[in-house]
């Protein structure tokens, strides 16, 4: 009996584990993406104004990217690994951006650094306020979620803590995105 009860406590608390580590943020696979915002665009063709990065993409498929920081390893590699998968895959209309979530001052000279040492050419790097595009529900706590969508519907949606992402987790995203971007 005192078996029983101990593995049913540690079956609770392993559930109870693996729900606090996961983040919910963002639509969820199967789910429409909410659709427009305007976030200051860094590069790229609109490059220090508001437009749309969603409207450009419209049913291409897409790579979209809510970071609250830049100055995370993890984000810098995310971004140069969709750089090089949107590079070669630029014919099927694949598509990247990468709006960060902040208010900060320093973030459009960040950014535009981030640019240059990059060499980006597809993937747009944006800001947007800390809350993010209102219809988008990025989780507080989540500090990158990732939304693989095609014909503006999720495909995937990948949400880290701070300091949770992985190389295999940027490298699982890349492959998604290749995947969507050779059909």
């Amino acid at each position: 009996m005192i078996r029983k009860l101990l593995a049913a406590a540690v079956a609770v608390a392993a559930v109870g584990f693996a729900s606090a580590a996961e983040i919910k943020s963002g639509p969820q696979a199967g789910e429409k993406v909410p659709g427009p915002f305007t976030p200051l665009n860094i590069n790229g063709p609109t490059a220090g104004e508001k437009q749309c990065l969603f409207c450009r993409q419209g049913d291409n498929p897409t790579v979209a990217v809510f970071a609250r920081t830049a100055d995370c390893p993890c984000a810098e590699k995310l971004i140069k690994k969709l750089e090089e998968t949107v590079t070669a895959n630029a014919k099927s209309g694949l598509g990247s951006y990468v709006v960060f979530l902040s208010d900060s001052d320093k973030l459009e000279g960040d950014l535009k650094k981030m640019v240059e040492k990059a060499g980006l050419k597809h993937v747009v790097l944006s800001i947007d306020s800390p809350k993010g595009p209102e219809k988008y529900n990025i989780a507080k706590d989540a500090d990158i979620t990732v939304l693989v969508y095609n014909e503006r519907k999720v495909v995937a949606n990948h949400s880290f803590e701070k300091g949770k992402m992985t190389d295999k987790d940027i490298d699982a995203i890349a492959t998604e995105a290749a995947k969507m971007g050779s059909k």
